[in-house]
């Protein structure tokens, strides 16, 4: 049975469901009706951090353009640059048992891209949602949908899955950021 979620709560993934060792995360939305010449273009990526929230390598930065981790811990599945459709619009596939040590934290985020050059931002995306999803049985574990909570911001971390004493938990975050992608990577402390 699937646990929804609402902004700022925590919930454990590996403890209360033994056994659980791979995810699908699912990321979807909707884009309201827009006549700004151009369709939208919406990015998931996953940042592995250590315990301070930093990428340590390029490599940690799984998106669109480096679509897995060295050791394929995180593997995202392609970028959708539509969005059409119903379900899931782009995955990200991890597996907590070849997560490297120093990896503590999993922040997956979704970006507009081209934002400012083509006038886009959050407040004209609705239905936004993220999904855990047990690998193995394709059964869903937890849903946070994010609301519509955005104006201007032009990149969003939904969530992070972190580890706490030797088990991985979701926290289901939906902050906003108006630098898109570029303040995200400096935000993990990755070089633009």
């Amino acid at each position: 049975m699937s646990i929804s979620l609402s902004k700022g709560q925590r919930i454990d993934l590996t403890k209360t469901n033994p056994g659980l060792t791979k995810v699908v995360i699912g990321l979807g939305w909707d884009t309201n009706k827009y006549n700004g010449g151009h369709d939208f273009d919406l990015d998931a990526s996953a940042f592995l951090t250590d315990a301070n929230g930093r990428v340590l390598n390029d490599s940690d930065f799984i998106f669109y353009n480096n679509l897995k981790s060295s050791n394929g811990a995180v593997e995202h599945t392609g970028d959708n640059r539509t969005g059409e459709g119903e379900g899931d619009d782009e995955q990200i596939i991890v597996d907590f048992s070849l997560m490297p040590s120093h990896v503590e934290k999993i922040g997956i985020t979704v970006t507009i891209h081209d934002a400012d050059a083509r006038s886009q931002n959050f407040g004209q995306v609705s239905n936004a949602f993220v999904r855990v999803i047990n690998a193995e049985t394709n059964q869903e574990v937890l849903r946070y949908d994010l609301g519509e909570d955005f104006s201007i911001e032009t990149a969003i971390v939904v969530c992070e899955l972190y580890k706490h004493g030797g088990d991985w938990k979701f926290n289901a975050i939906g902050s906003g950021f108006s630098g898109g992608l570029a303040d995200l990577c400096r935000n993990y402390g990755l070089q633009v």
